[in-house]
């Protein structure tokens, strides 16, 4: 069985509360309200249409024609509210899930890309995997069966209040012969219909309670399979010099083979509880005519009553079933809940960790750039870098060099502010003059505009912008500025980097930071390049990383690492 255990809840409410505190708690709480007086209208439209069942039948049972008409316009009135309600608590309910969904996904977004978290998470490899599903379809989810299973509890407590009384009205007093004399048990019908609700309920969680781990795998199987589709479709390109269509199609064949496996168990075991609950639902149509069958036939009720109180019978047994008919949504909530709330402890552990960094930054006031003992190590402890200390005033140019894993990267990560392991003090200039080009640089979906001009986006007009592809031997896109694709996947490695050329001449930074940028250009395109921006951007520092000796010759002084962690300066002549 489920077991919820009081840090459940506390994590729910964690994840719940926001909204229903936030600047929107004024229109969330009354469109919460409205959508709980709508379940209790429904479930008092249940109560009076319980009560014309009596009328209704009695009407048939008495051949009484006017009675009978009147019932059908009685009915009808109630049949039209029933309709208004079933709308709108629906539409109202839908509504509340959007908006609470809308500011809950703002919330997680906010805080995954806040600090750089989203960075931190995946360099640090902790538990927190796929953050895009977690706030995508964890989020929806946690609404969706927040809502329906907290209305469908109340509509459920309701409705057994408001039948019982009923039912207990209905059923009277059944005398049980014993051999002491009779017992009167008072409200029989009650007692029936609770021990029919435990038995149904202890049976179908029995044989219905594989199917909550049965569905979970199926889900995790069925987004692994998907997963390494989308994986060909990104890493295509590769996947085809390589040959690697036999492997890729047995790694599916696997993948879709746990599908397959885990379904087939579904399947057996839902066939096993479809027979239960098939018999279950059927005997429960006729089961509370057999009870209270003895009192029609006695004439102590009509048949409108007998009528009556089979429906109130089925509407408790209902509300009493609600546990069993919701066991693998309050399963599949549980692990929900699990999830955003480790996916939020996860990102307040990461956000934590450059409040507790050695490395002390001053940033934004300085206009040069100043690095005084910084020493270096891996997210283990690691060391890579010892005591680094150099000092680059504006207009100055530093080319980082040493051999591969010596740490050049991790180096420019932390001048970026992104590498919070190690000590010592940085100050770096003002981030709105800074522009990072990493060696595959990120091209966002949209027009060639908007990848041009990512992420400042500033005014330029478009003869400009083809002038600069022009000089960075881009002249077959000069016409595709507003066309919207996937660039990333259209242009090759070495357009991609001239773009990032381009990107940097057009926003016209006061610092531009390149991490191994022309690793994908042959020497007089990386000379044409380098050209460009002693010409377009002359009063611009530059820090470079790089293997190639062909970039000596555009810095004034390089920064070589060494093994062990040392380091060394030394002057280039331009």
């Amino acid at each position: 069985m489920l077991k919820f255990r009081p840090r459940f809840f506390r994590d729910m409410w964690s994840i719940a509360k926001g909204y229903w505190f936030s600047a929107e708690k004024g229109s969330a709480r009354l469109l919460l309200t409205v959508i709980v007086s709508l379940n209790l209208g429904h479930v008092y439209l249940l109560v009076l249409l319980n009560q014309w069942n009596n009328r209704f039948y009695n009407s048939l049972q008495d051949k009484d024609k006017d009675a009978f008409f009147s019932a059908l316009g009685e009915f009808s009135v109630l049949a039209a509210i029933f309709i208004i309600v079933a709308v709108y608590e629906i539409y109202l309910q839908q509504m509340l899930e959007i908006k609470w969904r809308r500011w809950l996904t703002a919330s997680y977004l906010e805080n995954w890309l806040h600090n750089r978290t989203y960075y931190l998470l995946q360099l640090l490899d902790n538990n927190a995997d796929n953050p895009d599903q977690r706030i995508s379809e964890d989020i929806r989810l946690f609404v969706s069966l927040c809502l329906r299973l907290s209305l469908g509890l109340l509509k459920a407590g309701v409705t057994l209040f408001s039948f019982v009384v009923i039912l207990w009205t209905l059923s009277g007093s059944l005398p049980v012969p014993l051999p002491g004399g009779d017992v009167i048990i008072p409200g029989y019908m009650v007692w029936v219909a609770l021990l029919y609700s435990i038995a149904g309920t202890y049976l179908t969680a029995r044989i219905g309670r594989p199917l909550v781990d049965l569905n979970f795998n199926q889900q995790r199987y069925e987004a692994d399979f998907r997963f390494s589709l989308i994986r060909l479709r990104e890493n295509s390109e590769g996947i085809a010099f390589y040959g690697g269509e036999p492997k890729e199609n047995r790694t599916f064949s696997e993948r879709f083979q746990n599908v397959y496996g885990n379904f087939r168990e579904l399947m057996k075991r839902q066939k096993k509880l479809t027979w239960f609950t098939s018999g279950y639902s059927q005997i429960a149509i006729i089961f509370p005519f057999l009870v209270a069958a003895p009192r029609f036939f006695s004439n102590q009720i009509q048949l409108g009553g007998l009528i009556q109180t089979a429906s109130a019978f089925g509407r408790v047994q209902d509300a009493l079933s609600y546990f069993v008919e919701s066991y693998a949504l309050l399963a599949e909530w549980q692990a929900v809940v699990n999830r955003l709330s480790g996916f939020t402890a996860n990102m307040d552990n990461v956000r934590q960790i450059p409040a507790r960094s050695a490395i002390s930054i001053s940033d934004g006031a300085a206009s040069s750039l100043a690095v005084n003992g910084l020493s270096l190590s891996l997210p283990n402890g690691s060391p890579l870098l010892t005591d680094v200390s150099f000092h680059l005033p504006p207009g100055d140019s530093l080319l980082i060099s040493g051999p591969s894993g010596c740490g050049k990267s991790t180096l420019m990560r932390t001048l970026a502010g992104l590498w919070p392991f190690g000590e010592g003090r940085l100050t770096l200039p003002g981030k709105e003059k800074v522009l990072f080009l990493p060696q595959k640089s990120y091209l966002p979906l949209g027009t060639l505009r908007d990848v041009l001009l990512y992420p400042y986006g500033p005014a330029v007009s478009d003869e400009s912008v083809r002038d600069v592809l022009r000089a960075c031997r881009l002249d077959h896109l000069t016409e595709q500025l507003s066309k919207n694709a996937n660039w990333s996947q259209m242009l090759s490695m070495g357009e991609q980097q001239r773009i990032a050329f381009a990107r940097a001449i057009l926003q016209s930074p006061d610092w531009l930071f390149l991490d191994e940028a022309t690793s994908a250009l042959d020497e007089p395109t990386e000379q044409i390049m380098y050209e460009l921006l002693r010409q377009r951007l002359p009063a611009a520092s530059v820090i470079s990383v790089g293997h190639r000796d062909t970039l000596r010759q555009y810095h004034k002084t390089n920064f070589i690492i060494q093994t062990g962690g040392s380091w060394r300066l030394q002057p280039l002549h331009l």
